[in-house]
């Protein structure tokens, strides 16, 4: 399971990341640190959303 999510935690974080980048872009924030800080927190964020997509891959349902 801890490798599949860490497979998975690759292209969620990723996207996640990229997609809080593309926000804070959006809301006019366009110095590094907003980016870096919106990056880091869509990074953050998927920790729990690939737990809960590893946990449904594994059960199966």
């Amino acid at each position: 399971m801890l490798r599949l999510g860490f497979i998975l935690h690759l292209f969620i974080g990723s996207t996640m990341a990229g997609s809080a980048v593309i926000a804070a872009l959006v809301m006019g924030h366009d110095t590094l640190n907003p980016i870096l800080v919106a990056a880091g927190l869509g990074f953050l964020a998927a920790f729990p959303v690939t737990y809960v997509v590893t946990r449904k891959l594994m059960s199966g349902d």
